[in-house]
């Protein structure tokens, strides 16, 4: 019997990116600084609509498009040029698409943004939410009534979880995790919510909360525990040049969904995430750097180390005979209002 319903269901606030890179150092005040790369591009929740559908996934995503250049433009990108469905989302009369500035500089990134509040809550977006696969949602303190919703319907919720900026990592958040089929924070994260001093205390900590527990180490891979398989797996990371990491999380996020909807075995899941992840990292960030299965067969392709061909080579049997053609990344300024995106080619 066919299953209809879209893979992924997504919901947040809607960005538009503008990377700085290739900085010489961190910019002090009074002093300007020229820098070598730039890239621009729709972000936030995007990141995840993108890296999703990039991969074959049928991708929904319910949120809010200013009625401006910016929005008109991320919603051109979204939605003409990725095939991301954007039924459930909506235009916003007189409110500005907020504008991010991101200043990657070594492994880590600055971010500056100019916005307002939205003016559609999540739970107005999403209403009574479709049926989907999955759902991959940002947990906050306070709960959304759409998320209850979605796990009755049977739809798997991957979650994750962002820094807390009063640092006092509320417990009580995780009672959220009884919704959620998977949970995907960083190491930083993980601890802080746990009050455990390792990655690995972390993980024995959720992996009692949530069937499938992983947790991020940026440079050090990642490391996770599938009850429902009785698996464990802990991967490194890849070595890789990083010219920014924006959306890195998400990336790694979506891959791994996308590896658990085909069934993959925990540690094949565990180093693809990892693997589009590192190679998202190569790009200017926000939702373009998305490598999609284009970027992985490459990859794999061009490939000569033979401890990697060993590791990875479950590739070989997971890429689509057809990958797609080569998908686009950030451009240095967007096409005027005139020139429309081009068609998706990913």
């Amino acid at each position: 019997m066919d299953d209809d319903r879209p893979d992924v269901l997504l919901t947040g606030l809607l960005f538009y990116d503008l990377v700085l890179t290739g900085l010489g150092k961190p910019p002090t005040p009074g002093e300007e600084i020229w820098t070598r790369g730039m890239g621009c591009g729709p972000g936030g929740i995007a990141n995840l609509a993108v890296a999703a559908s990039r991969f074959g996934l049928t991708t929904s995503l319910a949120t809010v498009f200013g009625d401006d250049f910016y929005g008109a433009y991320c919603r051109d990108v979204l939605g003409g040029q990725e095939g991301v469905d954007l039924s459930l989302s909506r235009t916003a009369d007189h409110w500005p698409t907020p504008v991010t500035v991101s200043v990657a500089h070594g492994t880590d990134r600055a971010l500056l943004t100019h916005g307002q509040e939205p003016p559609y809550s999540q739970d107005e977006l999403m209403g009574d939410p479709p049926e989907a696969r999955t759902a991959l949602v940002h947990l906050e303190a306070e709960p959304c009534e759409w998320l209850a919703k979605a796990a009755a319907n049977g739809t798997h919720i991957y979650a994750d979880v962002g820094w807390d900026p009063a640092q006092e990592w509320p417990t009580a958040l995780l009672d959220q995790l009884a919704l959620c089929h998977a949970f995907l924070p960083n190491e930083t994260e993980a601890m802080a919510y746990t009050r455990t001093d390792s990655a690995v205390a972390a993980l024995g900590t959720l992996s009692e909360l949530v069937p499938v527990a992983v947790v991020t180490r940026g440079g050090d891979g990642a490391l996770a525990v599938d009850q429902i398989t009785g698996e464990y797996a802990e991967v490194p990371a890849l070595d890789t040049d990083v010219l920014d990491a924006t959306g890195a999380g998400d990336v790694f996020g979506a891959s791994f969904v996308a590896a658990s909807l085909g069934g993959w075995p925990l540690a094949e899941r565990l180093r693809f995430a990892v693997l589009a992840a590192g190679l998202s990292v190569r790009h200017h960030g926000g939702a373009l750097a998305a490598p999609g299965w284009y970027g992985v067969e490459r990859w794999w392709r061009s490939q000569s180390d033979p401890e990697l061909r060993r590791a990875y080579g479950f590739l070989a049997d997971r890429i689509p005979a057809d990958p797609g053609p080569p998908v686009h990344h950030a451009p240095v300024t967007p096409p005027s209002p005139h020139t429309p995106v081009g068609p998706r080619a990913s």
